[in-house]
């Protein structure tokens, strides 16, 4: 009897998905799927970039601060700049905010479109000399109001407003998880065509979890619900199993692997003490 080998043919990549999508909304125009095209474009970049870092002369610091007021990298610097130069450039955004800029970005009028985009596009730069998952956290909105100049309302929406969101992680593997209204989907960089292919469909985090991610050397400026909280997890009832500790300091890699393996991400305000 012959031997048949099955190949995977039917490749379900991003873009496809985002074309039958689009096809299903009468009232479409496509700027969404255009606008995701260049979000898609410069996670492609920032990865490649990210993967030849060392011999690039890309790790270290560039010599700034961001709005944070964390010391910026040379790859925070390059990563900034592709994502903003890639979303003017779709014609599809009518303000951007970075984590990197001090003043959100309002587009040419000639270029504006109907979305705010704002995006951290380097999630996680203290792991970067340290060859840790890092990535790239975006959220979009239509805009609010209309007129050539953009309003403080466009930019501050509520998170039940967004249109879609996402990030990219960087890591063994380089993976796109994007939510929209209907559901979450994750797909998985292939360097060998260029695609983000379908690998996580309909992803759910699991009811149940054992693990817990949160930055424990704040913990003495956590407020008592947090400290109590923690302990519980840590110190369970008699009967219960104890919580395990994960924690990355990059939150795309903390919060991907809650999504996957269940469990709770925490990054809480604090009360900022000093300790003497």
């Amino acid at each position: 009897m012959e031997n048949k080998t099955e190949f995977k043919t039917d490749i379900v990549t991003l873009t496809r998905h985002l074309i039958v999508d689009q096809q299903t909304h009468k009232q479409a125009t496509g700027d969404y799927t255009l606008l995701l095209s260049s979000i898609q474009l410069a996670c492609k970049y920032i990865s490649y970039q990210v993967r030849k870092a060392g011999i690039s002369n890309l790790y270290g610091l560039m010599g700034g601060q961001n709005t944070s007021g964390d010391s910026q990298k040379k790859l925070d610097v390059l990563s900034n700049e592709v994502f903003i130069n890639s979303l003017r450039s779709s014609s599809k955004c009518a303000v951007l905010v970075s984590e990197e800029e001090e003043h959100a970005i309002e587009i040419e009028i000639e270029q504006q479109g109907k979305y705010v985009v704002a995006f951290d596009p380097l999630d996680g730069s203290s792991n970067i000399d340290a060859n840790v998952s890092i990535g790239t956290i975006f959220g979009i909105w239509k805009r609010k109001t209309e007129g050539p100049k953009t309003t403080i309302e466009d930019v501050l929406q509520k998170g039940t407003d967004l249109v879609a969101a996402g990030y990219c992680v960087y890591g063994s593997a380089t993976i796109m998880v994007l939510c929209s209204q209907q559901r979450v989907d994750g797909y998985t960089l292939d360097s060998s065509i260029g695609e983000f292919v379908l690998t996580h469909p309909n992803m759910k985090i699991p009811k149940k979890g054992n693990i817990y991610s949160i930055n424990e050397g704040n913990a003495a400026a956590w407020d008592e619900p947090v400290t109590k909280y923690i302990q519980e997890k840590k110190f369970p009832e008699k009967g219960k199993k104890a919580y395990s500790l994960r924690y990355v300091g990059s939150m795309v890699a903390d919060v991907h692997r809650t999504i996957l393996y269940g469990g709770i991400f925490l990054y809480p305000g604090d009360k900022k003490v000093t300790l003497i």
